[in-house]
């Protein structure tokens, strides 16, 4: 196997309110057979979450990717790094010094895929529907500092804020701001199975069996007109129960890239072999893990409990045995290659200490050990997620101040549980809606928090979090936002653990693999071409 290397920029700079220009609309052309995708992410649609592909509802990678490839949104973030340009929108841009006040012109002559224009009413009737359903995903709180939606004539939507926002446009560019068709969705209720209907560049049919989505096929839109070229007609995405059916297929030939997840040992493998006809193509990535706390919960209601096993786990031992170099350990909610990052775990607890941990439990009259069950997703992260629980386990335990269990569930199962409040601890990923900081802290800590996390601190939420927003030079909200860090780092709501890099491997006659994935995780199938031997 041939390895690629390709490490896009650091994530620095965020945004500025400039009035953005529209970008190109040609589309290009592509041929032949579909383009063969393969995932190991689950879309299952459950009692519990009926419409796992409704805008409205869908909050995880996967999903997303779906969407992101059929629904357009206002707005785009750029296949590397940068600021989000205009997509479904012509040009956008705060119209007021004080960010409170954004405006969008649409494109002229969008079109849905079946053929009907795209209006500014309907913008207007998909952001509105998305914050009236408020559904259980908690994915309607990117969409919180929103007050009204206002719209001139067919073309122009007006947002106003409630309270400064710089980060808007990046909002915008997330599905749950995507355009649908009033006519398929309705006002009020989520659009169950797994129909998807949009304006985006692709239209999708979906191969379903006993409610989980197999296979879905991705047909370029001819009614498409935005900022993308796609590189290509039809894309076939399929689901894998796991990275080993997933790489076997690879090799084989049934499919031509792989997006996510591969394990460790066969991202280890691809990068120490050499000919073949696959390429491993490594990429920065801003995808974290860290364990959640429901902190009403009796075994971790004292916040000496969550501190002691923040003093406890050691980081750079975790990541060493079960992802190597394919991730570093992480010392804050916020990745260390984002604007506002600070070690503020690191700053507080230093080293890991046995002996710290103990005074901690001693100080608040803790009885050890103290007995817990740390839960996973067998499903969801990739598959080393189970050893690296068997590690964490391994480490509390050995300090004699804990007594650790560990269970894994299916994602359709832990995901529901865990916002119901009937785990104390679980383990959860977060790949970011969009690359700044406060992506990183209000989705967890404010309110409508997608965690459903009974945590709350009145200083971050009603002072912090607004402040940081107001700050257009997200340098200048570093202050805000390194204090919130400091709190979490305090009180030990969430423990992060580690950032990760991502991966695509891909047989050495697809083009466009590099942009494949943008730094946020979103899959990006009109870059892909076939055809041309590297």
């Amino acid at each position: 196997m041939n390895r690629k290397t390709l490490v896009l920029p650091a994530v620095i700079g965020l945004l500025a309110p400039v009035l953005a220009a529209c970008g190109s609309s040609d589309s290009g052309s592509g041929g032949g057979d579909p383009i063969g995708v393969g995932t190991t992410d689950r879309f299952t649609a459950t009692k519990d979450a009926p419409a796992p592909l409704d805008p409205a509802f869908a909050y995880d990678v996967g999903t997303w990717n779906v969407l992101r490839q059929t629904v357009q949104t206002l707005m785009i973030q750029p296949k590397g790094d940068g600021d989000p340009v205009p997509e479904a929108a012509q040009s956008c841009g705060f119209s007021d010094s004080g960010n409170e006040r954004y405006v969008c012109t649409l494109r002229d002559g969008l079109k849905f895929a079946n053929g009907d224009a795209v209006t500014a009413a309907d913008v207007k009737y998909s952001i509105d529907r998305a914050r009236a359903i408020k559904a259980d995903s908690g994915v309607f709180a990117l969409l919180s500092t929103i007050d009204t939606v206002e719209t001139k004539g067919d073309r122009e939507v007006i947002f106003h804020l409630k309270t400064a926002d710089a980060t808007f446009p990046y909002k915008l560019s997330t599905p749950v701001a995507g355009i649908v068709n009033p006519d398929v969705y309705e006002k009020n209720k989520l659009r169950d199975g797994f129909d998807v209907e949009g304006s985006g560049p692709y239209t999708m049919k979906a191969d379903v069996k006993d409610n989980v989505l197999v296979d879905a096929v991705f047909t370029k839109n001819p009614h498409y007109k935005g900022a993308l070229t796609v590189n290509n007609d039809e894309v076939e995405l399929r689901s894998y129960e796991d990275a080993d059916a997933m790489g076997a297929a690879l090799e084989k030939g049934d499919i031509d890239l792989i997006t996510r997840t591969l394990s460790p040992q066969q991202i280890q493998k691809m990068a120490n072999e050499s000919g073949g006809n696959v390429d491993l193509v490594e990429m920065a990535g801003l995808e974290i893990r860290y364990l959640a706390f429901n902190t009403n919960a009796p075994t971790v209601k004292s916040r000496a409990v969550r501190q002691a096993m923040a003093q406890l786990i050691n980081r750079s031992e975790l990541v060493s045995k079960v992802y190597g170099t394919q991730a570093e350990p992480l010392f804050s909610l916020v990745p260390a290659t984002i604007t506002g990052h600070s070690n503020s775990f690191f700053n507080r607890y230093g080293d890991p200490s046995v002996t710290k941990a103990k005074a901690l439990l001693a100080q608040a009259n803790i009885t050890t050990p103290v007995k817990l069950t740390l839960h996973y997703t067998t499903d969801h992260y990739g598959p080393g997620t189970k050893e690296e629980f068997q590690d964490l386990q391994k480490q509390l335990n050995a300090s004699g101040l804990f007594d650790v269990t560990i269970k894994g569930e299916l994602w359709d199962t832990f995901r529901p549980a865990e916002q119901k409040g009937k785990y104390d601890v679980y383990g959860m990923g977060w790949f970011p809606d969009f690359p700044d900081a406060d992506n990183y802290l209000a989705p967890f800590l404010d309110k409508d928090n997608f965690l459903g996390s009974p945590y709350v601190n009145g200083q971050i939420r009603n002072t912090l979090i607004p402040e940081s927003r107001r700050e257009a030079d997200r340098l200048a909200a570093a202050g805000s936002l390194t204090e919130i860090q400091d709190i979490v780092a305090k009180d030990v709501p969430v423990l992060p653990l580690w950032q990760g890099k991502q991966y695509v491997a891909a047989r050495d006659d697809v083009t466009g693999t590099a942009y494949a994935l943008n730094s946020s995780s979103t899959l990006q199938l009109w870059e892909l071409g076939k055809g041309v031997s590297g």
